[in-house]
């Protein structure tokens, strides 16, 4: 048993592994905390939250930003690492045209009144609003963490091996949420099976990810009443006929 402990906690990282990391970001001009799921640290920011998740990540499909994503690999599982990242490997230069004047009415027929300093949302991204002079905002559409040099501490805390928990990781990655889902495993036969047909567009973009990731195919079932279940055709399966 004890040997098997120390295997594991030997085993270092590679490409295609999903990994479970605690992470700490901090701006090293103003040594803020931009972001982490380190409990303990989280609440120094809020002290009202109760709980953090994890971070669960494919190693080398860019899920976070490029310069942390390349330090994952060859890492010891259990043991704290420190990275520090240029812009260019991790939030990017700052992008002078991403400044833009906007109309003030753009935010007043939305009953929104922006002031110097706010954070909106405005064409599906977080702006920063950088003065108001009459009837124009100056706002910012760069990242916040653009141009600036950043840290992140990091632990991984483990390799995940369940083909569950992977189909599971994979889901929240790519959809941001986790679906009904079973496994079947018959040899090389490997199968993904949804149940939910509305998922069907989706799972037709990311068939091929699941596949190169995880091995498995997709398949969805539609549930019919009193019949054996029969599997959904894509739309590229259904344009072949």
């Amino acid at each position: 048993m004890a040997e098997n402990q120390a295997k594991t906690e030997s085993a270092k990282t590679k490409k295609g592994d999903f990994v479970e990391i605690e992470f700490l970001g901090r701006n090293l001009l103003t040594g803020e905390i931009f972001d982490t799921n380190n409990l303990e640290e989280a609440r120094k920011i809020n002290p009202k939250i109760k709980e953090t998740k994890p971070l669960i990540a494919c190693i080398g499909q860019g899920f976070v930003v490029k310069g942390f994503d390349e330090s994952l690999e060859g890492k010891e599982i259990g043991k704290k690492q420190k990275i520090t990242l240029s812009p260019e490997n991790a939030f990017g230069s700052r992008n002078a045209g991403l400044v833009k004047m906007i109309p003030m009415k753009i935010f007043t027929e939305q009953k929104v009144y922006p002031q110097a300093g706010m954070t909106l949302a405005l064409d599906n991204a977080l702006v920063k609003v950088v003065s108001v002079s009459g009837g124009r905002v100056l706002v910012d559409f760069n990242n916040p963490l653009a141009g600036k040099d950043i840290e992140y501490k990091f632990t991984i805390k483990k390799i995940i091996t369940d083909s569950k928990e992977k189909v599971t990781a994979l889901q929240n990655i790519l959809f941001g949420q986790a679906f009904e889902f079973d496994l079947q495993e018959d040899g090389k036969n490997k199968k993904i099976i949804f149940k939910d047909l509305k998922l069907a567009q989706l799972l037709d973009v990311f068939r091929s990810k699941f596949k190169e990731l995880l091995g498995f195919d997709v398949e969805i079932f539609e549930k019919k009443e009193g019949k054996k279940e029969e599997p959904k055709k894509s739309d590229k399966q259904e344009a072949k006929k």
